[in-house]
């Protein structure tokens, strides 16, 4: 449950640092805060 969880985060920093940080940051953001 948890792994699973910190693996989608990576992949989601992994993905907001490749492209601009401009909505993509917030969509993670607002991920992580669920």
């Amino acid at each position: 449950m948890t792994h699973q969880k910190r693996r989608k985060e990576a992949a989601w920093k992994s993905r907001k640092q490749d492209r601009r940080p401009h909505g993509k940051i917030k969509s993670f953001k607002e991920l992580s805060n669920d």
